[in-house]
């Protein structure tokens, strides 16, 4: 990004009166440090259903390919009574269906045993005992067309929680194919994750095949198990991700957004270099638009010279997108991963085989856990003199340098309003930050 300053001694003796209007941060504003801890609290808790324990029970064992099969109307209630209260004051409910386009409306797709209509809901009775009566709603969804969702939940005072679902594939009487987990997100929600792409996502990021992209990062700390939706689509480019980012965004309450488009852009050089760039660049600010932290991987490579003739320009464009917006996360380099290792590309040279998706998984999980979950090893919002905190020194080091004295070695954490310049607005901004921490 390139960046205009202004250095004047108005602007610095300003700041005061700019900060009084400041209400809240600008939406660009994202704070990088370590991620909070959401872990699955619900795993083989007591599960209820009409269909029956037993089909209950699959909805929340430790395996991926079970499921809770029912036909609606019907529920799955968890009794999360023996975790900590503390645990479940707030919970981030989510359900995963199998099928292997997130958003059927795009592309021609088809539901397949997906939700359409339910709601959420919590009770206070004791533990134990499945209760009949007094369910509290908390969330309600019509016309839902995701093969997965997330709800953030204010359970205090409950020990239950279901998912009551009255119609399925747009109809009641329609198949039910779910696993459903709820994870603690008592101290807010932190480590949810979504991943928007093209088929090679869709492939490649579900968690009901092989071992998935949350237990990997789980296997590598303890401490953490993502909530992850798949959000891949076969056949999709960047012109139809960006045409629907905001309404999937609406539906999304985490804070990882990977956008990982491009294979089908390059095939045939159907899109060009140059607006593959303008529909990922237009992604990357609908996500900071929200609040959330885009993620962006490079392109993979492929032997098919379709898509492999095209690539060294596509992903050009990715790197531009990473010198244009520090905010983005640096996903894997997908390029230079299948590069190194063809052998795990299929036979059509474009898709992953089996061993190829789970090498994908597994640097996802490397790449995710080196870049936003060690403490210290992101890039910190307001840190000026990069010693890894915002404090009262960067705002002195950022007033000195708008009268003329000092030098900003780590600008980009200075221009914090997204325009481009840097002036008291990004000192009134880092005041208050300060003041709210």
């Amino acid at each position: 990004m390139k960046h205009r300053r202004k250095r004047t001694m108005l602007g610095v003796l300003s700041a005061a009166l700019v900060c009084s209007s400041v209400l809240a941060y600008p939406a660009h504003f994202t704070a990088y440090g370590a991620v909070t801890a959401n872990p699955v609290i619900s795993r083989e808790v007591p599960a209820y259903s009409t269909a029956g324990t037993g089909a209950a029970t699959s909805g929340n064992d430790k395996f991926y390919y079970s499921f809770w099969n029912a036909t609606a109307p019907d529920y799955l209630a968890y009794d999360l009574s023996a975790v900590p209260e503390a645990q479940r004051k707030s919970v981030t409910l989510v359900w995963y269906n199998a099928t292997g386009q997130f958003d059927y409306t795009i592309l021609n797709g088809s539901p397949n045993g997906m939700p359409s209509d339910y709601t959420v809901e919590v009770n206070s009775a004791p533990g134990g005992t499945y209760p009949e009566e007094g369910w509290e709603v908390r969330a309600t969804v019509t016309g839902n067309t995701l093969h997965s969702r997330q709800h953030v939940v204010d359970m205090t005072g409950c020990n239950w929680i279901r998912l009551h679902v009255t119609g399925s594939d747009g109809k009641e009487g329609g198949y039910i194919s779910i696993n459903m987990d709820v994870h603690t997100t008592a101290e807010g929600v932190s480590d949810s994750w979504i991943f928007y792409g093209d088929s090679i996502t869709a492939c490649g990021m579900m968690n009901c095949y092989g071992t998935g992209f949350a237990e990997y990062v789980h296997q590598i700390d303890s401490t953490y198990y993502p909530i992850q939706e798949n959000g891949g689509i076969g056949g999709i480019r960047s012109v139809e991700g960006a045409a629907n980012m905001e309404r999937w965004l609406e539906a999304f309450p985490g804070k990882y957004v990977s956008i990982a488009y491009g294979t089908n852009d390059a095939w045939g050089n159907q899109t060009g270099a140059a607006q593959y760039y303008a529909n990922t660049a237009s992604m990357v600010e609908q996500v900071l638009a929200t609040g959330k932290i885009p993620v962006v991987p490079r392109i993979p490579y492929a032997t098919e010279p379709g898509v492999g003739d095209n690539l060294a320009a596509y992903n050009a464009m990715v790197d531009k997108i990473y010198e244009n917006y520090p905010d983005v996360v640096k996903g894997p380099d997908f390029e230079a991963y299948f590069r190194e290792h063809p052998e795990l590309l299929s036979a059509d040279g474009v898709h992953p085989s089996e061993q190829g998706y789970d090498g994908m998984r597994q640097l996802w999980a490397q790449t995710m856990y080196d870049a936003v979950y060690k403490t210290g090893d992101t890039p910190v919002a307001g840190d000026l003199n990069q010693d890894g905190a915002c404090t009262v020194a960067d705002v002195v080091l950022l007033q000195k340098w708008l009268m003329g004295a000092g030098t900003l070695t780590n600008w980009q954490a200075a221009e914090l309003t997204g325009d481009g310049v840097i002036d008291s607005a990004d000192l009134c901004i880092l005041r208050r930050m300060l003041t709210n921490q």
